[in-house]
């Protein structure tokens, strides 16, 4: 049983799988494996156009929908609050569920008024169609303004995290809100596998890098959605409850982190002044 983290009456499990950029059979083969071996969280998108392969992974499973806890996004291009709605509804669809987990707000868009978006992804969670509701990639400035707008519980922020990456400003601001946080890019895109601090750290516990990484971020309540492809590292992501770092590992890991540590930064699609 993978450990979860609460927030406003949403239990997230610590470590889920990304789907980002998986597609096709190739992409519900890996959600149907990942479930088999023990996984409960599966993190979706409207962007990444695999919501069908998510679902049909799902039902292949056999694992029951409510032991699954799904996540899907919604694209800035469709904040409009008529466009997020119909977007909402099309995942259902896509995804031939009644109802997700959690629904989030993919990327800021200043574009459109966060009164106006914000409203309708509260509307998305009173007429049913998930059963939280929160953000990604916001600043403390924006997350400021969503927890002042929304009329429902906003329960997590879900954002790029590693141990190259600082993110304990906009990790404090999330808890001061009772928000849950999930780590994307969690092992930075396979660089934190060769790294010599890792590298030497796991080692000490019969673990990878990688596993280090993960390691690193779940022991501070934070969940972590790597993605993959491959079966044997669908074993590896989940096989790090076993374990438990030093504080002097994780000051030591803390310490990796950089002025350039950021891998994801889309400036067209709104990105944020970063804390």
């Amino acid at each position: 049983m993978v450990p979860t983290v609460e927030a406003k009456g949403a239990r997230i499990p610590l470590v889920g799988l990304g789907t980002w950029d998986l597609r096709g059979r190739a992409c519900a083969r890996v959600v149907e494996q990942a479930l088999r071996l023990g996984y409960r969280h599966i993190d979706t998108a409207e962007m990444y156009d695999n919501e069908r392969e998510v679902g049909e992974g799902l039902r292949a499973s056999g694992v029951p929908r409510n032991d699954v806890f799904v996540v899907t996004k919604i694209w800035p291009s469709h904040f409009a609050p008529r466009e997020l709605l119909r977007a909402a509804r099309d995942s259902l669809v896509k995804l031939r569920l009644t109802e997700v987990d959690l629904l989030l707000l993919h990327w800021p868009n200043p574009q459109v008024p966060l009164a106006e978006t914000l409203g309708a992804l509260c509307q998305a969670k009173t007429d049913g169609m998930t059963r939280h509701i929160g953000v990604s990639n916001f600043n403390t400035k924006l997350l400021d303004q969503a927890t002042s707008l929304a009329t429902e519980p906003l329960v997590c922020n879900q954002f790029e995290m590693h141990p190259y990456l600082d993110q304990s400003t906009l990790v404090a601001a999330c808890r001061a809100k009772g928000m849950a946080v999930t780590a994307y890019s969690p092992i930075a895109r396979g660089n934190a596998k060769n790294d010599e601090v890792l590298v030497r750290i796991g080692r000490a516990h019969g673990k990878t890098a990688a596993q280090v990484s993960l390691r690193y971020l779940v022991q501070q309540d934070i969940a972590v959605i790597p993605r993959t492809s491959k079966v044997e590292r669908l074993e590896e992501n989940l096989s790090i409850f076993d374990f438990r770092l030093t504080e002097t590992e994780m000051t030591e890991i803390g310490r990796l982190a950089r002025g350039d540590g950021r891998i994801l930064d889309w400036s067209f699609s709104g990105s944020p002044k970063w804390d």
